[in-house]
C-alpha cells in the first residue's frame, strides 16, 4: 500500500534531482557515481534485496537534511536514512531510485552535562566515542552493542538497540529523554525533554525510536547518562548442557542479584571463538556462561552467583582476577558473532527474545532446528534478558544451503513466539522480519501503526518497505 504511492526517479529525472539537491548541499556531499553508490546499498543482514540509489547524500547540518527532505516530498523520491549500516535486518537497504541519506558526517557530540546528567549529541556519533567522552566527566552511557566501535548513536535509535549491559541498565530507548526529528516534507519537530522527569502530551519520543527512519529523520538527540560505576569483574562458568547453564541464570535471577551483565555462548559458540582468535576458552563445555558486577564489592557478588552456578551443575567456576582478565573474557563475548561468520562465510543472525524462564526451551529448541536441516547454528545471548542469537551458518554460494539456512531461521522466530516471546529483542524488523511482526502483533496492531505511519509520512517516501 505504501509502496505504491511512490515511484523510483526516472532516468531522465535524475539529473532534475541532483541539481535540486545541490541547490542545497556542497557538491562534496551529493555522490553519484555508480560505483561510489553501489557501496551504501546495504547493511548486514542476509537475505535482504537492495535497490539501486539514485544519489548518496551526506549532510552535516539540520538544515541540509530538512533541504533534502523537502526535495523529495516535491519530486516524490524516497529516502534511505542509513548510519553505519552495521544493522542486521536489512533496514538500511537502498530502493531502487531512492535518496540513500547517510548521516554519518553529522557526528558532534555537543554537550555534556554532569549536573544535568546528558549528553546531546549528532545522529552520526560513534556508539563508543560517545562512551569514552561522557567517562572523562565521570559518567557513563550503558547502552553498547557488540558493534560499539562502528555502530552511530543515530542507528541505535533507530533500531532501538541493546547490548551487553542491558540486564542491569537497560536499552537505548530508556536513555533517549528527547530528539529533534525532521519529518518527511522537512518540518523540524522536537520531542522530549532535557528533565529528569516530563509526562506532557503522547510520548512521540518513544514512538521515533526503534521505528528505523520510517517516521522521521532523527538529527539531534538528547540523552540520560548514569554516573560512571565502579571496574566491573566477571566471572566464567562452565556447564554440562545449555539446560543448566539456563537454570543457572534462572536461579541468579530469582535470587535478586542485579548483574551487570549475564551472557551466554554455546559450545559451537566458544570453538567459533577460540577458531577464529585462539582465545583458549574451555571447548569441552557445552555451554559458557560470563556473569559481571560492577558493585563496591564485586568478589562477594560473584562468589554468590558462583554458588548458584555450582548448584545448577556447573563443572567448573572461574572468577576474573581483575580489571585485564574480565576484559579479555567480554572481548570473547564480543567477538562471537564475528567468529561464527568465519565457520561458513555468510551468517543469519536472529535476535528472538522469550522469557528468561523460557530460555532453557529456546535453546534446546534451536539445537533440535540445526539437526533438522543439518546446519551449523551457533546461540550467544544476553541470557539475562532472555535475548537470544541463534546465528545460522551457511555458504551462500550453495543454493540447497541458503534455502535450509532461511528456512531454519523462520523456525526459530516461530519457535520463540511459541515460547511467549517476540522476533527482535534489539536489532529490529527492517526488511527481514516484515511477515513476523504481522504475526507477532495481529492484524488490528499492523492496522494502527499503519495509520501511525500515515499520519507521520503520507506520501510514503521515508525507508519505504520497511517494517510493514
Amino acid at each position: 500500500m505504501i509502496m505504491s504511492r511512490i515511484q523510483a526517479a526516472p532516468d531522465e529525472a535524475q539529473g532534475n534531482l541532483t541539481d535540486r539537491l545541490l541547490s542545497g548541499l556542497p557538491a562534496e556531499a551529493v555522490l553519484t557515481d555508480a560505483d561510489v553508490t553501489a557501496s551504501y546499498a546495504n547493511d548486514m543482514a542476509s537475505f535482504c534485496p537492495a535497490g539501486t540509489p539514485a544519489v548518496v547524500v551526506l549532510p552535516r547540518t539540520v538544515e541540509q537534511v530538512q533541504h533534502v527532505m523537502r526535495t523529495a516530498t516535491e519530486l516524490r523520491v524516497p529516502v534511505v536514512p542509513q548510519g553505519a549500516r552495521s544493522g542486521l535486518s536489512g533496514a538500511a537497504n537502498a530502493t531502487d531510485g531512492c535518496i540513500v541519506l547517510s548521516l554519518t558526517k553529522m557526528d558532534r557530540i555537543l554537550e555534556i552535562s554532569p549536573v544535568d546528567r546528558i549528553a546531546v549529541v549528532e545522529p552520526g556519533v560513534i556508539n563508543a566515542t560517545l562512551s569514552r567522552a561522557v567517562e572523562e566527566h565521570g559518567l557513563y552511557y550503558p547502552p553498547d552493542p557488540s558493534s560499539w566501535e562502528m555502530c552511530t548513536i543515530g542507528g541505535n535509535i533507530g533500531t532501538g538497540s541493546g547490548g551487553l549491559c542491558c540486564v542491569k541498565y537497560g536499552v537505548t530507548a530508556e536513555y533517549v529523554l528527547g530528539l529533534d526529528v525532521v519529518l518527511a516534507d522537512g518540518r523540524l519537530m522536537s520531542t522530549g525533554r532535557r528533565t529528569a522527569k516530563g509526562v506532557a502530551g503522547y510520548d512521540l519520543t518513544r514512538l521515533i525510536v526503534g521505528s528505523e527512519g520510517s517516521l522521521g529523520i532523527v538529527v539531534r538527540a538528547v540523552l540520560a547518562l548514569k554516573p560512571k560505576p565502579p571496574q566491573q569483574l566477571v566471572l566464567a562458568a562452565e556447564f554440562p548442557s545449555a539446560a543448566a547453564a539456563c537454570d543457572a541464570v534462572c536461579r541468579i535471577m530469582e535470587g535478586g542479584h542485579v548483574p551487570s551483565l549475564l551472557e551466554l555462548m554455546d559450545r559451537t559458540t566458544v570453538k567459533a571463538v577460540n577458531d577464529l582468535a585462539h582465545m583458549g576458552l574451555p571447548e569441552t563445555t557445552e555451554a559458557l556462561l560470563l556473569a559481571a558486577f560492577d558493585t563496591p564489592d564485586p568478589a562477594a557478588d560473584l562468589a554468590a552467583v558462583g554458588a548458584l552456578c555450582e548448584a545448577a551443575g556447573a563443572t567448573e567456576v572461574v572468577p576474573a582476577e581483575d580489571a585485564a582478565e574480565s576484559e579479555m573474557l567480554l572481548k570473547a563475548r564480543r567477538l562471537s558473532l564475528t567468529a561464527l561468520e568465519a565457520v561458513k562465510g555468510t551468517t543469519m543472525i536472529d535476535d528472538v527474545c522469550v522469557p528468561r524462564s523460557r530460555l532453557g526451551a529456546m535453546l534446546e529448541g534451536v539445537e533440535r532446528i540445526a539437526a533438522k536441516y543439518d546446519l551449523t547454528i551457533g546461540v550467544c545471548a544476553h541470557a539475562g534478558d532472555g535475548n537470544t542469537h541463534p546465528t545460522v551458518c551457511f555458504d551462500a554460494a550453495d543454493a540447497a544451503e541458503s534455502r535450509r539456512a532461511r528456512e531454519s531461521f523462520d523456525e526459530i522466530m516461530a519457535l520463540g513466539l511459541e515460547l511467549g516471546g517476540t522476533i527482535t529483542g534489539e536489532h529490529g524488523v527492517g526488511m527481514l522480519k516484515k511477515e513476523w511482526l504481522a504475526r507477532e502483533i495481529g492484524p488490528v496492531g499492523v492496522e494502527m501503526q499503519r495509520a501511525v505511519k500515515q499520519a507521520f509520512d503520507p506520501l510514503g517516501i521515508l525507508n519505504p518497505g520497511k517494517v510493514l
